[in-house]
């Protein structure tokens, strides 16, 4: 179209129209070119496999002359050896029982030695009579798509492998953790004369340090110490926090059993240890002792707590409640803190159970919105007062697993029983 107020050139006409000749020359295909030049290669075989044509984008590929094909070479001397031991018990069979096959993977063989995967399609022709006469065979140029594959195929294998490295990595730390975590509480309990003892730590989660702990020990020839308690967080700070406060205790019970002395210490070491450091650490614990009387076969349980949960009291007759200790403050908070006693006399069947609050946290319900609290497990207790200290443990770890992945926290559980009449028992650990 000519611009507005301009007069059309006689030569730029003439141009136009031989470019509109020239493409409409190239509209007019030409069938034998076409299938020469096509993208793909072609070849038409005998019913024997002998080649009676090809075009010449397949022999570039072979690097072969055509005379040196046609009615010289077979279908299969194109293929490796491999292809060729596919065709004769796959290819051809299916292909003469469906009278065509498609996308079949092959690879052919080039002059030079190299190789070219290509995607085959064959389809019978027959002649008027119906009998078959000769195959045409049409091959795809794989190599792409093969180097699409192998990349691919790369990629995944990284993939699987990065996988891997990363599962063995964790196991690695998994069981540096564990290792870690055991060696912050007692390989076994000492056998406390007159009593049964057990315990149970519930790891919530294999992938970080609890901060829970307990331990027993004698102070004397006649008392034992006991305590059990929660840091606050998780991971390396808190294993420090923990290890720290475990020998503290024990230490400070060796100087003063009293349990106010020892939480004392505990608080005093604390607060100087973290209060300036601009990261403050506390924990909550309670810390007793134990003194039996062999004549009556009781023991005398003078307690002191600092913040945590309190104690239950599981006695032989079926009954059980709490050891309430209110008003004792976290540990490591204050300077000077106060904490709250108790005193209880266990008689023959009584047990001692002490918990960390990852128990009564626990989630419950279909929507884990509700916590586990302390009346269920009052009740629960209820139904287990009575029994040895290793029966008490084996059902409360029976309770945790059945809160499967609603305990959120670590859970440390320590019972400290008086074995009723009867046969004499042996202390659990």
């Amino acid at each position: 179209m000519c611009r507005t107020g301009k007069q059309p050139d006689p030569d730029d006409a003439g141009s136009e129209k031989t470019a509109d000749a020239d493409f409409a020359a190239l509209l007019e295909d030409d069938a034998e070119d076409l299938y020469e030049s096509a993208p793909c290669g072609y070849l038409s075989t005998l019913m024997d496999g002998t080649i009676a044509k090809i075009n010449g984008t397949l022999l570039n590929w072979l690097g072969l002359d055509r005379t040196r094909v046609v009615g010289r070479m077979r279908f299969t001397d194109l293929l490796t050896v491999g292809g060729r031991l596919y065709h004769e018990t796959h290819f051809a069979p299916l292909l003469r029982m469906q009278g065509d096959i498609s996308g079949i993977a092959l690879e052919i063989k080039q002059v030079d030695g190299g190789r070219i995967p290509v995607l085959v399609s064959s389809v019978v022709k027959h002649g008027s009579m119906g009998e078959p006469l000769l195959v045409r065979t049409t091959l795809f140029d794989a190599r792409d798509r093969r180097a699409y594959e192998e990349e691919l195929l790369r990629g995944r294998k990284a993939a699987e492998d990065a996988r891997q490295q990363a599962e063995d990595d964790r196991a690695r730390l998994q069981d540096a953790l564990a290792v870690l975590q055991w060696s912050l509480l007692p390989d076994t309990l000492p056998a406390v004369p007159g009593m049964e003892t057990a315990a149970h730590y519930h790891t919530a989660s294999p992938d970080r340090l609890g901060g829970d702990f307990y331990d027993i020990f004698p102070i004397d020839g006649r008392r034992y110490a006991f305590f059990l308690g929660d840091v606050c967080g998780k991971g390396p700070q808190a294993a420090a926090l923990t290890s720290l406060t475990r020998h503290t205790l024990r230490a400070a019970a060796l100087h003063d059993p009293d349990p106010v002395a020892s939480l004392t210490t505990l608080n005093r070491v604390l607060h100087e240890r973290y209060s300036g450091s601009g990261d403050p650490r506390y924990c909550t614990a309670i810390f007793g002792t134990l003194e039996a009387d062999t004549s009556t076969g009781r023991v005398v349980v003078h307690l002191a707590s600092g913040g945590h949960p309190p104690a239950l009291v599981l006695r032989g007759d079926g009954t059980a409640d709490f050891l309430h200790t209110p008003g004792g403050l976290l540990i490591g908070i204050l300077p000077n803190a106060p904490f709250a006693t108790a005193t209880t006399t266990l008689a023959p069947g009584d047990t001692l159970l002490l918990y960390t609050d990852g128990l009564t946290e626990a989630r419950t319900g279909e929507d884990r919105t509700s916590l586990y609290g302390d009346e269920a497990l009052l009740a629960f207790a209820a139904q287990h007062a009575g029994k040895p200290p290793l029966s008490v443990i084996l059902a409360l770890t029976g309770l945790l697993d059945s809160l499967d992945k609603g305990v959120e926290d670590d859970t440390a559980l320590l019972a400290l029983g008086v074995p009723a009449p009867g046969p004499e028992t042996r202390n659990d650990t």
